[in-house]
């Protein structure tokens, strides 16, 4: 099994998925029946001790909570990250109103997040048939994440962090960025070629395959820094000197929770901006 097995095994099963589906059966209305949630997903291998992962544990990046590739696997070769672009109907249908969820996106953040899931689930039971030791650590029982209701990670060098609220053992955005699929933006998404309105997934695994080479330097090469998403933001979340505060982010997203149960999400950081669906051009 070598790089374009998976790549085209995971492009077989996001065609073909009823996953990537919106059923009658769920549909918020009937204008989003048969709605296509993803286009083809874009990937990335890194080296499973690459130094990177590694400085994911310092106090200012995550924290000693982060788990790297080794704390999953004994023997781990390889991470596998993936990038699942959302369709131009979930990105449109998120531009119509720019203070709540349009249900495109509303479908796109729970079932979207439900076909990551399979994907993640069918790729797992491929490389573990073709025998090799394989998991996806955010569907892991080891696997935690913490929002500022609850009991934020340990941190004494930093224990002030507001990010610290909103943190995990295991960071998709930030193992995509090591292996090589993007760099974050101002809304502290990911900015891949494909851009950055989408779902990432990860697998570790024991197969060994060519790491792929950072195309990028910095944290922000593929940010442009214009400041559109800043504009987008309904709650003013985003600034161009202070980033992104998680802290009115989760607020407002708990908000959506309150009016679009069982869904929520926003995601106007990621629609009408010049990153939405490709590395923007920079700013002279």
């Amino acid at each position: 099994m070598d790089k374009k097995d998976i790549v085209k095994m995971a492009t077989w099963f996001v065609k073909n998925s009823d996953h990537n589906l919106i059923s009658k059966e769920v549909a918020l209305s009937e204008a989003v029946v048969g709605m296509r949630i993803f286009e083809t997903p874009i990937f990335a291998f890194g080296a499973a001790d690459d130094q990177y992962f590694e400085i994911l544990k310092q106090p200012l990046v995550i924290g000693q909570h982060f788990m790297p590739p080794q704390e999953w696997l004994p023997q781990p070769k390889t991470v596998i990250s993936f990038f699942l672009p959302f369709t131009e109907a979930v990105k449109k249908g998120n531009r119509r109103d720019m203070s709540w969820p349009s249900e495109e996106w509303l479908h796109g953040r729970i079932e979207g997040q439900a076909l990551v899931v399979k994907l993640c689930q069918y790729l797992n039971s491929e490389l573990i048939n073709a025998g090799y030791k394989s998991l996806a650590p955010s569907l892991d029982e080891r696997f935690w994440a913490k929002t500022k209701d609850n009991k934020p990670a340990q941190n004494s060098d930093n224990n002030r962090r507001t990010d610290l609220l909103f943190t995990s053992n295991w960071s998709e955005r930030h193992v995509a960025f090591v292996c090589g699929l993007g760099t974050f933006g101002l809304s502290k998404g990911l900015i891949t070629e494909k851009g950055i309105a989408g779902r990432f997934g990860s697998i570790v695994t024991e197969l060994e395959l060519p790491p792929d080479k950072r195309m990028y330097e910095n944290i922000y090469d593929n940010c442009s820094m214009c400041g559109a998403c800043v504009k987008n933001c309904p709650v003013n979340a985003i600034s161009l000197d202070k980033g992104k505060n998680h802290i009115l982010c989760s607020e407002f997203i708990n908000k959506t929770k309150e009016k679009c149960k069982p869904r929520y999400g926003c995601g106007k950081c990621q629609i009408g901006v010049p990153c939405e669906s490709s590395i923007p051009k920079k700013i002279n």
